[in-house]
């Protein structure tokens, strides 16, 4: 068996897969935060997919080749297949947006949580399987039944846990412990699979291993990672911009912006279509002047009625 170092740059690359974990997990969380207080569908979908490239994009499989960097073997070249390295990638924010999208509509339970974890920890498996099935050496790779087992588990049990604080926690001070936990449980699922695997060199006279040297993978991580940031910052400021100058259904807010000018139309309000209150009628027709109300109307004198036509003549008194 050969020699496998998995901490080639010392404790640089399990810090960085750290920081990489917990930032990823942190701004995935804040982005079900925002899912959860959306009143759309729609909106709450979009910040379900920012979070499944922060959580499955940076927190998982940013982490997993930032600590594959300081993978080596002493007696062997080390290098990776492109097309295996960016379907881990596809890998893990399909089955976290699917978890995600599983736990975030309807109401909370039990039962969803732990089917959600069981379809994202499959894919986070996936993930990372598939990437060191990407790695080719001059040698064959061994894997422990035992230790493949554990990291199943805790890639089990750490994405129902993400899962279970995405809808579940609020507050900074809660985000941020959450996230930290996931970090821990990320990392610790990364390195058990790691510990499962043992090298067995290929006889001298074998063919050399094809593929991208490890340093040079920085450049389509760099890229990659990149392109994620920005386009996870740009969807987040435009959805946060959207609900700021709306009610959250679409509707544009009312004593907060501008209103809409109103459409131009030829029907003007007639005179008589203006309802005038009390004083105003009273005003208009005259019947305050000065300041006092001025006298209204004689009333109308009514007519005496005839006499009937057999009454006697009416007689004065002498």
């Amino acid at each position: 068996m050969a020699d496998v170092h998995h901490f080639t740059y010392g404790v640089y690359n399990p810090i960085a897969a750290y920081l990489l974990a917990f930032l990823g997990s942190f701004l995935g969380l804040l982005c079900a935060g925002r899912a959860r207080d959306a009143r759309t569908r729609s909106r709450r979908n979009r910040w379900l997919l920012i979070g499944a490239f922060s959580i499955g994009g940076g927190g998982i499989w940013l982490m997993h080749f930032s600590a594959m960097l300081g993978f080596d073997v002493p007696d062997s070249p080390v290098r990776y297949h492109l097309g295996l390295t960016l379907l881990s990638l596809v890998f893990s924010v399909l089955t976290v947006g699917v978890g995600l999208m599983v736990v975030g509509h309807g109401r909370r339970g039990v039962g969803k949580t732990l089917a959600a974890g069981l379809i994202t920890g499959g894919g986070v498996i996936a993930m990372h399987y598939t990437g060191m099935e990407g790695i080719r050496l001059s040698a064959e790779v061994h894997y422990s039944p035992v230790l493949v087992a554990a990291s199943a588990l805790i890639a089990i049990a750490a994405s129902t846990i993400a899962l279970w604080f995405a809808v579940s926690v609020r507050g900074w001070a809660k985000v941020t412990a959450a996230a930290a936990v996931m970090g821990v449980a990320v990392c610790g699922m990364h390195y058990t699979g790691m510990a499962a695997m043992s090298i067995e060199l290929h006889p001298a006279g074998a063919p050399q291993a094809d593929g991208i040297r490890p340093l040079n993978m920085l450049v389509p991580i760099i890229l990659i990672t990149t392109a994620t940031i920005v386009g996870v910052a740009l969807s987040a400021l435009q959805a946060m911009t959207e609900e700021e100058f709306t009610d959250g259904a679409g509707t544009p807010k009312r004593g907060v912006h501008a209103e809409p000018p109103q459409p131009w139309t030829l029907k003007q309000p007639s005179v008589g279509a203006i309802r005038l209150s009390p004083a105003a009628r009273a005003v208009a027709t005259g019947r305050i002047t000065g300041g006092r109300p001025s006298p209204g109307p004689r009333p109308a004198v009514r007519p005496s009625p005839a006499p009937a036509p057999n009454a006697p003549p009416a007689t004065s008194g002498s």
